[in-house]
């Protein structure tokens, strides 16, 4: 299997999906607020089964192209959040995803943290060189998250999604693997340098 392993924070940690997550993971899912700038529309309870399925497979595909995972507090197993990473078929690039927390999540405030565990996994382990992320146009909150991220500004894709009814333009960030390394922190430079990469994906 190809399992991520425990990725830890200073206020959060990352692990892969478990049987027991299905609850929570499906009530992001299907909640309307919650999805409201994800690049879906809000699913049925079905649906949400369905990819949470799929979801909790990733680590028996090969090679892994998806990386579901779930979002704990540092003392606590419960799901709280979600964050993903997307690798593409081509070149060294992957692209995060589904940053959700959570209503009351006791670490919000700090999701651009799961995005930097994942970055350094993704630069690290799957020797990855560039990593981007987006977010819709109107979502004011996330450039700050982004940029904590240590990802930087590069262009906005019109229309790229429909979703509620409308298109949606996506301002997109990246960071390459040489230039984020140079502002990692300690955690991260541990996830970087802690385990052999397994390769080109």
């Amino acid at each position: 299997m190809n399992r991520v392993p425990e990725l830890r924070g200073e206020h959060l940690r990352l692990r892969e999906l478990r049987a027991g997550d299905h609850e929570a993971f499906a009530s992001i899912l299907t909640h309307r607020v919650l999805t409201r700038y994800l690049g879906i529309d809000r699913m049925d309870p079905g649906q949400a089964h369905d990819t949470f399925a799929q979801s909790l497979a990733q680590p028996h595909t090969h090679p892994r192209r998806k990386y579901t995972l779930a979002v704990c507090a540092p003392a606590d197993d419960t799901l709280v959040g979600t964050m993903g990473l997307l690798v593409e078929d081509y070149g060294s690039n992957a692209m995060l995803t589904s940053l959700v927390l959570l209503p009351g999540a006791p670490v919000r405030g700090h999701g651009h943290e799961a995005g930097r565990l994942l970055m350094a996994y993704g630069f690290g382990h799957l020797g990855l060189h560039r990593i981007w992320a987006g977010h819709r146009s109107d979502h004011h909150h996330m450039p700050k998250v982004m940029r904590a991220a240590g990802l930087h500004p590069e262009a906005t894709l019109r229309q790229l999604f429909h979703t509620q009814g409308f298109w949606h333009d996506v301002n997109t960030y990246a960071a390459v693997a040489p230039e984020w390394k140079l502002q990692a922190a300690p955690a991260e430079l541990a996830i970087l340098d802690g385990a052999p990469r397994l390769g080109r994906v």
